[in-house]
């Protein structure tokens, strides 16, 4: 978090210096190390046992908060008796179809009893049994303590390479740190999700901080902290394949007719908060279509383009490799060097068409044609089209806490630089003028898209109307709505994005644009407080923290006087505080559920979690998740070593696609024996499209290296700042060492793993060029999220250049070692005395 996100590190330390404690577990000792009170590494791509063993140990030992998981999750939910555990026998939980690679979750699901089993169309789901003393066997918190018992000290240093008693002092702190008047947070990022059990990582901390009482309540919960300037703002009004604004799922082919109606019956819940989605989807329709999108249409929900596979970013480039996709538009990512296997990457834009690249300078992505390459071979026609930098234009950024802030523009871009925001205009103009005559049906999305705008005298687009048709607006009067509460499913409202509904204030002004702060030295607790509620605008309905009615204890009143967020006032007859309620403003706590009601009638006064069916958070989970409905310990998809804990190695709906040009280093390959892990510096902003190109940044680091420990510096004779090239079955790569104890080797299921770092910056554009990092890292996806694996894989290590490495040396075909523990270090060494590797290439 210091290398990566310094400004907001800032705020760590102040917390330091008022007392708190700051721990950091990661497989590299870096700044945030150096500066926290506790480090403890950790083998890259463990983290499920890591947080594991926390789990375990507060679960062994009662520690965890018993009112909050009581009362505010599924902890006493019964589960089907059907249900087998992964990590109790081979790994797979039950209803696993070996052939299919993917789960038939029926067997995941609650006990409701003889009378349903599941809900019935057109009816709310009956209520799951529960056993309000935590003893049954099928309980969710019973499932957890079964389903973590292994995950001790002993197996967290085994697979993690831990030392017990590190591991048992974070455990002891995050333990002593909850419970009604304390709480603890947990700060993560890519080092998380760029793995093939990303997702069930992310999950593992998310049981945690339930268990511990830490989700809803200030100075807790999951911060998930962005790469860059509004990542956030990117996901909300989404650039992802499968989403609509406001985490709208996108429809989908199907070979019955697509109607709205058959969209909304697939995807809204009958319960929760969720039973608002034809609220949100008409708004939608109607912000895009205006007066095209009539009840006589379906609002224009055909006009919606619908998503008939996998589109997303790996494919993409595999079909693109494959001749599937003709023409791109690339803005703002340099794929070449940042995407994963930028190799394979670089070789699919040379099989299309055409390529449009709108940059800041020429980067790798818009020179590949003529970079590493004959440009007589390259059959793509490239558009390297001059892009306005921040400064240079207007426009918001949602940052890691949701909070969406405007800037405005400060210079005028040089040249024929333009913002994204007129580009995309001008082009959609151009196709609106193209197709206005056309009589064809399938032409009707682009003639009747609502796609006009006021323009500022320099030509760029007003973003004012933008703004208001996200927010959102009553269509007969033009009026901004106050909130998404006020979304109607009958066409009489327009919202582009229903979670950024009233960030433009009923006066017509851009709140995001707010910058009223609370007084200096305010706290949690003084009157003065606001959560700084006018600085910037939260999503949703300006709300700093999600699900903050578990701030308060079941009866309404805050769970201790120095956590007070939003509590129930009995004689305003509705819930108050510091914060914007994230509850129905007027429902009491006491108010019982509704077993027979839809939406948040089913809830009670006293389930905090409204996006939820049951309005419980979810120790367990049911649905929503592809590879199992609690997290399990799972290599990666590249490891030296064999899974410790069961026979399934990898996660099995991991999608690893070994072609050619994708080729995939086998599971305990002797051949490529070193975990390997990439991060960012400081000093460049991700592939280095803007960094290599200052030269103040480029002189702080010049040159593409590796961190590697000294005791395999020292077996293969490498001393600080020498060249060595690092192997993959995907090819080489060259760069200086940096020998260094913050790498150290980790003693792993008893012997050492040695770890290195590649920062990935490098390429061939600027004025600093390196090798490629990310040519090294393979095309793969996780099942749910369908990210890549960058974080943890496999590779050997060599002393020099490229040039200068013997041809003795063997090749990955030699073998494949599946085993376990001594038996497969016994293979290994069979495979070693067979090829005769000498001492300079052990």
């Amino acid at each position: 978090m210091a290398e990566c996100h310094p400004v907001a590190y800032r705020f760590v330390m102040e917390a330091r210096e008022k007392g708190a404690k700051v721990i950091h577990v990661d497989p590299r000792f870096t700044r945030t190390s150096a500066t926290a009170n506790l480090y403890a590494p950790i083998r890259s791509g463990a983290d499920v046992v890591f947080l594991g063993g926390i789990i375990n140990y507060v679960l062994q030992n009662d520690l965890y908060f018993k009112e909050y998981v009581l009362n505010y999750t599924n902890a006493s939910f019964l589960v089907n008796e059907q249900y087998r555990s992964a990590d109790i026998g081979d790994g797979l939980f039950s209803g696993y179809d070996p052939s299919a690679k993917k789960y038939d979750n029926a067997t995941w699901q609650y006990d409701r009893g003889a009378t349903q089993t599941a809900s019935q169309a057109g009816t709310p789901p009956v209520v799951p049994l529960r056993d309000m003393t935590l003893q049954d066997p099928l309980c969710v918190l019973q499932i957890l303590k079964q389903h973590f018992s292994r995950y001790t000290p002993e197996m967290v240093a085994e697979v993690c390479g831990t030392p017990p008693e590190t591991f048992l002092e974070v455990a002891r702190a995050m333990a002593e740190n909850s419970g009604p008047d304390k709480t603890s947070a947990f700060c993560y990022a890519v080092g998380w999700t760029q793995h093939s059990t990303g997702v069930q990582m992310i999950r593992t901390a998310a049981i945690l901080q339930l268990l511990l009482g830490n989700i809803g309540r200030p100075g807790g919960g999951m911060l998930a902290l962005r790469g860059h300037a509004t990542i956030q703002g990117s996901t909300d009004i989404p650039t992802l394949y499968n989403m609509l604004p406001g985490y709208i799922n996108m429809p989908t082919e199907q070979a019955e007719p697509n109607t709205l109606q058959k969209y909304l019956d697939s995807n809204y819940a009958p319960t929760g908060w969720w039973y608002n989605l034809p609220k949100y989807m008409v708004s939608f329709l109607k912000a895009w279509y205006g007066p095209h999108a009539t009840p006589e249409n379906d609002f224009g929900f055909h006009y919606l383009p619908k998503v008939g596979g996998d589109y997303s970013y790996n494919q993409m480039f595999m079909n693109m490799q494959d001749g599937l996709i003709k023409g791109m538009f690339v803005m703002g990512e340099n794929c070449a060097v940042g995407g994963p296997n930028a190799r394979l990457e670089t070789s699919a834009l040379q099989k299309l068409d055409w390529c449009v690249v709108r940059d800041l300078y020429p980067v790798e992505t818009s020179d590949f044609w003529k970079s590493e390459v004959d440009p007589k071979t390259v059959r793509t026609e490239v558009f390297l089209m001059p892009a306005a930098a921040a400064a240079e234009k207007e426009g918001s950024y949602t940052n890691t806490q949701r909070m969406v802030q405007w800037h405005d523009k400060a210079v005028d871009p040089p040249g024929d630089a333009t913002s994204e925001t007129r580009f995309i205009y001008e082009l959609g103009q151009q196709l609106r003028a193209l197709y206005k005559d056309s009589p064809l049906e399938r032409d009707r999305p682009i003639q009747q898209v609502q796609w006009d705008l006021p323009l500022h005298p320099d030509g760029e687009p007003d973003l004012g109307p933008v703004v208001r048709e996200i927010s959102g607006y009553t269509v007969a009067d033009q009026k901004p709505v106050a909130s998404f509460t006020d979304l109607q499913a009958d066409g009489s409202t327009a919202c582009g994005a229903w979670i950024y509904s009233g960030m433009m204030g009923a006066d017509g002004q851009n709140r995001a644009a707010s910058r009223q702060a609370d007084p200096p030295g305010t706290q949690i607790g003084d009157p003065r407080f606001t959560s700084h509620a006018g600085w910037g605008f939260a999503w949703p309905a300006n709300r700093r923290l999600l699900y903050n009615r578990a701030s308060a204890d079941p009866t309404g009143k805050p769970w201790a006087e120095n956590k007070r967020l939003v509590w129930w006032d009995a004689q305003a007859g509705k819930w108050v505080g510091h914060d914007v309620p994230d509850f129905p403003p007027t429902k009491a706590p006491d108010t019982a559920a509704n077993p027979q009601a839809f939406g948040m009638d089913y809830h009670s006064g006293a389930d905090p979690f409204m996006l939820l069916p049951d309005g419980r958070g979810q120790l367990f989970a049911p649905t929503g998740l592809l590879d199992g409905p609690l997290p399990v310990h799972y290599e990666a998809i590249e490891s030296p070593v064999a899974n410790p804990l069961h026979p399934q190695q990898s996660n099995p709906l991991a999608k690893a696609v070994d072609r050619p040009d994708n080729p995939l280093n086998q599971p305990l390959d002797p051949t490529y024996p070193y975990v390997v892990t990439t991060y960012r510096l400081t000093e460049h902003h991700t592939s280095g499209a803007m960094s290599r190109w200052l030269p103040w940044l480029s002189e702080l680091q010049p040159e593409l290296f590796a961190e590697i420990d000294p005791e395999l510096a020292s077996a293969k004779g490498l001393e600080n700042g020498d060249w060595a090239t690092l192997v993959t079955s995907r090819g080489e790569l060259e760069m200086r060492v940096l020998v260094t104890d913050r790498m150290r080797s980790l003693q792993v299921a008893g012997r050492p793993i040695h770890q290195i770092g590649l920062p990935y910056h490098w390429g061939v554009k600027g004025l600093i060029t390196g090798d490629t990092v990310n040519y090294m890292t393979a095309l793969t996806a996780e099942p749910n999220a369908k990210i890549h694996e960058a974080k943890t894989f496999t590779a050997g290590l060599h002393k020099g250049r490229r040039a200068e490495r013997p041809l003795s040396e063997p090749e990955s075909s030699i073998g494949v070692i599946v085993g376990r523990g001594g038996e497969a270090q016994a293979l290994a060494k069979l495979v070693k005395d067979e090829v005769k590797l000498d001492k300079e290439n052990p």
